[in-house]
């Protein structure tokens, strides 16, 4: 594995979990009703750790690949919107617009990981996980929405 490639997916993976340092639940969710399957606070910087490292990983493996212009354009489109949840979520408390960027996250990753793993099943493996994630935060984020239709914008 090329260690620049990867220490520059990693780099924008930072950019994206940024905004989740700069934009925390706060007072606002925690007064939310949430599901009883909510995870505890404490999985999310675990779980978005070890994600990240997965999904550049997976990357500088596929850049390396001829063809793989197509599935590092998916890889850019899902950072792209994971990067914008957060702060639609937690910045602005628009949890239906939140609602659409997860949409739009859960597609890029699903094609980003079908994708991968056409080129190198090692990388189709790597995210997985990530889309399992996703697809939890974007059921998370639709039953939030839909137990608190009063501040549901």
């Amino acid at each position: 594995m090329d260690l620049g490639l990867f220490a520059t997916f990693l780099v924008a993976c930072g950019a994206a979990a940024a905004t989740g340092a700069m934009f925390g639940p706060g007072a606002w969710y925690l007064a939310l009703k949430k599901p009883w399957w909510t995870p505890p606070g404490w999985v999310f910087p675990i779980a978005w750790t070890t994600l990240y490292i997965c999904m550049a990983v997976a990357a500088a493996r596929v850049a390396v690949l001829p063809g793989s212009g197509q599935a590092l354009a998916f890889w850019a489109t899902q950072i792209a919107f994971n990067t914008l949840w957060t702060p639609v979520f937690f910045g602005l408390h628009r949890m239906k617009a939140a609602m659409v960027v997860m949409v739009g996250l859960w597609l890029a990753v699903a094609a980003t990981t079908l994708a991968f793993a056409g080129l190198d099943w090692v990388a189709g493996l790597l995210m997985a996980p990530y889309l399992l994630w996703v697809s939890i935060a974007g059921t998370l984020n639709f039953t939030v929405m839909r137990m608190n239709p009063e501040v549901a914008a």
